[in-house]
């Protein structure tokens, strides 16, 4: 694939070499358009657009329901971030004392604090260290007992940039009926979640990071038959059957992931997530996936040739966007700054060089970044 169009979408392009996308992208042009438009709109007609943009709002539920291939939108509903998400499970979760919740120690905070607010309800959360790079899958198994009833994981691991398997983990869940969580920040709109393939029961991810839209607008799912079995957080008047009858109450909750938009949304942010979502998937999320793990891998080789050390795991299965990396001989801190005076844009996490390049990056801009460390 040809993706010098799309790298046309990006005005950062013509400023910096930026490789950090599991942080806080830079949007498209097109969703820039999306939120321009809806900022027109609102100061030329205030309540009198409302109707255009529910429906527009409608069209980015099924785009974003097309992502995960689920077979109804109404499955998917939009948070403000992936804490959100997280909390509707942890929160609205049937919990009795004494029940446990397993994760990777190396989750993000937002996946590790949720579940600890549980303490109060008799809720432990057990913590499974990585070995290395990895999270293994039989460290998770073992970690389970008969009171585990959620398994909570990233699908990327923002650190080591570990892709975990979510089919095996989907199929453990099942055979030990436990509740899966996704975390999917660092993978949606690179790598393939196909909620009908894959176990998972819920997920959230927000959308300033590989699906490249705006902070404070992101994608949650929520599997039909655990609707009615977590206790629903944020109600309000649009989580009910008929949100634009004011005058009349009348509690008859929607039966789907409706149900947790309460109040309003973040109209022009979804707007220009849904720019983004349909960039994305116009190229094909497995086009994507392929030209990322092709410039990674690039990176790769090119790193360990000038003697750098690999970090991350890079068996076929297990590696992502995100590479994190250790200079022979500069700390991360000092890597970042030469960087940034060289114009580009990389992280440091866990006390390594983090580096996520999306698919409009070319390989010339990684040689740029292993340039300014030499």
């Amino acid at each position: 694939m040809d993706w010098s169009a799309f790298r046309t979408q990006f005005p950062i392009t013509t400023a910096w070499a930026f490789l950090d996308h599991a942080a806080i992208a830079p949007v498209p042009s097109a969703a820039v358009a999306a939120l321009n438009e809806y900022g027109e709109s609102l100061a030329r007609n205030g309540v009198a657009a409302v109707g255009f943009w529910q429906k527009r709002i409608t069209h980015i539920r099924k785009r974003a329901a097309e992502l995960l291939n689920s077979p109804d939108p109404d499955d998917v509903y939009f948070v403000p971030n992936t804490t959100h998400g997280i909390s509707v499970v942890a929160e609205g979760f049937p919990w009795q004392s004494g029940d446990n919740v397993v994760l990777a120690a190396e989750e993000y905070p937002a996946n590790q604090y949720p579940w600890m607010n549980l303490a109060h309800r008799g809720v432990e959360v057990r913590s499974v260290p990585s070995r290395g790079s990895r999270v293994v899958i039989d460290d998770l198994r073992e970690a389970m007992d008969a009171r585990t009833r959620v398994l909570t994981v990233s699908s990327v691991e923002f650190a080591s940039g570990f892709r975990n398997d979510l089919d095996a983990l989907g199929e453990l869940c099942r055979n030990r009926g436990v509740f899966l969580f996704v975390d999917a920040i660092q993978s949606l709109g690179v790598f393939p979640i196909d909620v009908q393939k894959t176990p998972v029961d819920a997920l959230s991810a927000d959308g300033h990071k590989w699906l490249l839209g705006p902070e404070g607008a992101g994608i949650g799912y929520i599997r039909r038959e655990w609707v009615e079995r977590l206790h629903p957080i944020g109600v309000g008047a649009f989580s009910v059957i008929k949100p634009l009858a004011f005058s009349t109450i009348d509690f008859t909750m929607k039966p789907h992931a409706g149900r947790w938009e309460g109040g309003a949304l973040n109209i022009p942010g979804i707007s220009a997530l849904g720019a983004s979502l349909e960039l994305l998937l116009s190229a094909g999320i497995e086009n994507v996936q392929h030209r990322v793990i092709e410039l990674t891998d690039y990176l790769c080789d090119r790193a360990l040739s000038l003697g750098w050390q690999v970090f991350s795991s890079r068996a076929e299965s297990e590696k992502s966007g995100i590479v994190s990396l250790l200079h022979p001989k500069l700390p991360p801190d000092e890597v970042m700054k030469r960087c940034r005076t060289a114009g580009v844009i990389v992280n440091n996490r866990a006390d390594r060089v983090r580096v996520s390049p999306h698919a409009y990056n070319t390989k010339d801009e990684i040689d740029r970044f292993l340039s300014a460390c030499q």
